[in-house]
């Protein structure tokens, strides 16, 4: 794995041994992010369930302001810690060793641009994490939630709030869904 483009392009990340973690591919990735181009610069980011960090480094090299790691795993924090020194955007980070629920309501920024969720594949904490979303004060209009899911996951309990979703792109296993708040709520 590895930071794509950006001020860290090429560089080479760690990630965790293990099936606990699954690395977004680089292919993937990439899409994700040609996809969030004009949205990244400057953008306060979150990378909730962030496993190795890829992710949210990948936002930081392509210039991010600031980026939130959210992460419980041992071996996947020494991972971010590693990948945060060997990019140089240790300044730019705020890692968070805890459960996404948690962190969720530990996060006191005015707005985040960017929220990318990525929990386990068919684990509850992708509705939970979501939910807490949905009440936390820095999700406004402005902000998108990325979600890495399977395809064809369920998302309609997102009905009970007032967040919808505004876009998919579908890869051959898994997508990444877009949800904004909805506007006049």
């Amino acid at each position: 794995m590895r930071v794509i483009a950006g001020e860290a392009r090429r560089l080479p990340l760690v990630t965790p041994d293990g099936l606990d973690t699954r690395p977004t591919q680089d292919r993937i990735k990439e899409t994700l992010f040609n996809i969030l181009q004009m949205e990244t610069p400057g953008a306060v980011f979150l990378d909730l369930c962030a496993g190795s960090g890829g992710i949210g480094i990948e936002a930081l090299s392509r210039g991010a302001r600031h980026c939130y790691f959210v992460e419980n795993g041992r071996d996947a924090v020494a991972c971010i810690q590693q990948n945060l020194h060997k990019t140089h955007f240790e300044e730019k980070a705020t890692l968070l060793k805890q459960d996404v629920l948690n962190a969720i309501r530990n996060i006191h920024e005015k707005e985040a641009d960017l929220i990318y969720l990525d929990p386990p594949y068919e684990s509850p904490a992708q509705k939970a994490a979501l939910l807490a979303l949905a009440e936390a004060s820095y999700v406004t209009e402005n902000t998108m939630i990325i979600v890495e899911a399977l395809l064809d996951t369920d998302f309609s309990y997102l009905e009970e709030t007032d967040l919808e979703i505004v876009r998919e792109k579908r890869y051959k296993a898994n997508e990444h869904v877009f949800i904004r708040r909805k506007t006049g709520q």
